[in-house]
């Protein structure tokens, strides 16, 4: 038997993904992990110290890490010990590349995964026109542009020809990579990297008032929801004061427009996440009517958006390729989809739309009717050639925060078609005696508290509507004929 010369190199879930696809896993010598390194693989050296690997008969190297972890130096480092690398994208990366977006090779099974047909419904088209005519000649700024949503935002503003796009985000590898992107995507557009945290308002203020875009879309945000719940003053930090921080600084700069990515767990939130952003959106809403500035504000409301960094496609796929069971957690709950293009061209074409100058309307996207998530991953599995009936599929319960189901708007909320097709608008806003003041000193008065009740406490002061931490167990109790379901 020939001794092994191959290696695999990349994080424990990649790994696994790249020897659950090899026809004959014997050939692997060991791998080169950035984590944890799957069990029965030999772990020949880390990533910062691959000198180890000279003098080895080692010949080819299959590499798969993540675009958010990826440094650029293993594969220059590797082709100079004379080994051959065989990049492969990891599935997450796969499923959030716009280009991916109809039709996704997933490499674990060998199959096409038509992202349309899981929603049951075909995606929102754009107005090019109105579209062309927002962004030609302006200078775009996205926050969080490293992200799924805001990554794709920047690639489709990078189409219509913007004068710069400007990508500000905080964490290193992801702004890289989007840099990277827009650079080999769009080699004539103009693009500034500018890896920053918005929370920091001096320096947000002070890189505004350099800039001066014309264009803010603000995709910065924490949001996954468990998460949230054990952190609430991070949520308050970053969600809200985040906001504060850019639209503060883009009234003093003049933007033109600026657009809050919202959620649909902002309405009638139950959990600590959806309630920071409602939060947000009130800030948005108090502000425009208080401050009478030059910049229009909006905010864009819509569910989930499947392929999305650790969404649920990405983790069954991960959860399939390792061999384990696919998580849904309750059967009776629903979900709203979108596609990552979907949302993003949305987003932007809403900035597009009339704006009176006196009140922040909130848009909220048209996702058709909310998908049973029992039903998506049943839809999922049929796509990896599972037979209907044997679908590896298993109930672990609701987790923190959640709900049966998301909605779009509060129920004495009344929602009008816009002039562009899958954009809605709400027809309500703040009451009269909103007081911005006192939300941003009494969230302010706890954003740095470790008192997570205290926190919470105070959230909820200022969203009367959010839930009680029963909340997940009375719907479940309550809402018996509800359909749905959501992915661990």
């Amino acid at each position: 038997m020939a001794r092994p010369t191959t290696i695999l190199v990349g994080t424990f879930e990649t790994i696994t993904e790249i020897r659950a696809a090899l026809q004959n896993p014997a050939d692997v010598l060991g791998c080169v992990t950035l984590d944890a390194p799957p069990k029965g693989m030999p772990v020949l050296a880390k990533p910062a110290k691959l000198g180890k690997l000279a003098g080895r008969d080692i010949r080819k190297a299959f590499v798969s890490i993540p675009a958010e972890q990826d440094s650029g130096e293993i594969q220059p480092a590797l082709e100079s010990m004379g080994i051959k690398v065989v990049n492969l994208t990891p599935i997450g990366d796969q499923l959030s590349d716009a280009a991916a977006a109809a039709s996704i090779r997933l490499p674990t099974a060998g199959v096409n995964l038509d992202i349309s047909s899981l929603i049951g419904r075909t995606p929102h088209p754009i107005d090019t026109d109105a579209v062309d005519s927002l962004i030609r000649g302006k200078r775009v700024l996205v926050t969080g542009a490293g992200g799924s949503i805001g990554s794709e935002i920047a690639s489709i503003a990078a189409s219509y020809n913007p004068s710069q796009i400007i990508l500000m985000e905080r964490a290193e590898n992801a702004l890289f990579e989007i840099d990277r992107r827009i650079r080999e995507e769009f080699p004539g557009v103009e693009r500034l990297a500018v890896l920053h945290d918005v929370v920091d308002t001096e320096g947000t203020r002070a890189h505004l008032n350099e800039l001066k875009p014309d264009i803010v879309f603000h995709a910065a945000a924490h949001k996954h929801v468990p998460l949230m719940e054990d952190h609430p003053a991070h949520a308050v930090t970053n969600n809200l004061f985040g906001t504060k921080s850019i639209a503060d600084a883009s009234i003093a700069a003049g933007v033109e427009r600026f657009v809050l990515i919202s959620s649909d767990k902002a309405v009638n939130p139950s959990s600590v996440m959806g309630a920071t952003k409602r939060l947000a959106e009130r800030y948005i809403q108090g502000v425009q009517r208080k401050k009478k500035a030059r910049t229009k504000f909006s905010m864009v409301r819509f569910g989930n958006v499947l392929g999305s960094a650790c969404s649920v496609l990405p983790i069954w796929a991960s959860q399939l390729a390792q061999g384990r069971q696919i998580t849904v957690t309750d059967e009776r709950m629903t979900r709203y989809f979108m596609t990552i293009p979907e949302a993003a061209t949305l987003v932007i074409q809403s900035a597009a739309l009339p704006h009176d100058g006196k009140r922040a309307p909130v848009f909220v996207l048209d996702m058709g009717e909310p998908v049973k998530i029992l039903d998506l991953a049943r839809r999922f599995c049929a796509s990896h050639g599972i037979p209907e009936g044997k679908e590896p599929i298993v109930l672990t319960g609701a987790r923190p925060g959640e709900k049966l189901y998301e909605e779009l708007a509060y129920d004495a909320e009344q929602l009008a078609p816009t002039v562009f097709a899958g954009i809605n608008t709400w027809a309500g806003h703040l009451p009269d005696d909103f007081d911005l003041k006192a939300l941003v000193e009494d969230l302010g008065a706890v954003r740095a508290s470790r008192d997570r009740e205290a926190v919470i406490d105070a959230i909820r002061e200022h969203v009367p509507e959010m839930s009680g931490k029963q909340a997940v167990v009375t719907e479940l109790k309550s809402s018996e004929s509800a359909a749905s379901v959501s992915a661990a």
